[in-house]
């Protein structure tokens, strides 16, 4: 069973490691353009804050969620759009008020959920410890965003072990997402972590296999890297056709990030 401690602590200096870097930004530097089309730093950390702030609303208010659901379905990706522009649109001082003030909130209202209770989302209803790690594979996500528009190297850590599992476990979920029928059998998945040691998923003998670097795959399920920008090797057809759609956060299809020397217009 995951340890909900442990992760919520991780979620809390994963995004204190964000926030240090964007304290010290300049007003003009929150303007500037990141990989997600369309979205700046300010969007980025807004989004963080916007989205931080819908789950406390799902875990202290359900009788409101229906809506929020029905709205993004209604919308699609302009309602996230137009929400991230509406706090971007805020001084850089109050936003990052704001967003301390949301993820406080919803890292303690994830702690306060009664154990084997479902987390309400945009997606599927996920456990406690499964959103937790949801909301640490956001602040990393989109960090990332943050750190490549700053041209900033990013050191990995052991909390990637958390969004390495969230990609592990969401391949059916990414095949069901692009209507396509997830394959009966598992992949077996070695990763080599920062420190050197090996993370392994799946069974050992699986035919199908995928290898590479942890901090490669991370990139690549959250949509921060193109396929060819990786050193991930797959062995099977399935595992290749994985990779191309792999997407571990919930919500519409994203698309991804385009190959190194071309411009990047993607969002999310």
């Amino acid at each position: 069973m995951a340890d909900l401690g442990a992760i919520l602590a991780d979620l809390t200096v994963e995004t204190q490691e964000l926030d240090d870097i964007v304290a010290n930004l300049s007003e003009v530097d929150w303007k500037r353009p990141t990989p997600a089309d369309g979205w700046t730093i300010a969007h980025q950390i807004g989004h963080l804050s916007w989205t931080d702030r819908q789950l406390v609303t799902s875990l202290t208010e359900p009788e409101k969620w229906p809506a929020e659901v029905e709205k993004l379905r209604r919308e699609g990706d302009d309602y996230l759009d137009r929400a991230a522009a509406e706090e971007a649109a805020k001084s850089p001082g109050v936003l990052l008020e704001e967003w301390r003030a949301h993820r406080g909130a919803a890292a303690s209202a994830l702690a306060a959920v009664p154990p084997g209770e479902k987390v309400h989302w945009y997606g599927p209803s996920m456990s406690v410890a499964s959103m937790a790690t949801s909301r640490l594979m956001e602040a990393w996500a989109h960090g990332q965003d943050v750190f490549d528009t700053l041209g900033l190297r990013r050191e990995p850590t052991r909390r990637l072990w958390h969004i390495a599992r969230l990609g592990a476990r969401s391949r059916d979920f990414a095949f069901k997402l692009h209507s396509r029928i997830p394959p009966v059998e598992e992949f077996r998945i070695e990763l080599v972590a920062p420190d050197r040691s090996m993370w392994t998923f799946g069974p050992e003998d699986a035919p199908q296999r995928l290898t590479g670097k942890a901090t490669d795959f991370c990139l690549l399920v959250t949509q921060r890297r193109h396929r060819s920008d990786t050193e991930l090797v797959a062995t099977g057809r399935d595992v290749e056709e994985w990779l191309r759609i792999a997407q571990a956060y919930a919500g519409p299809l994203g698309h991804g990030r385009e190959p190194k020397g071309k411009p990047q217009k993607s969002r999310r």
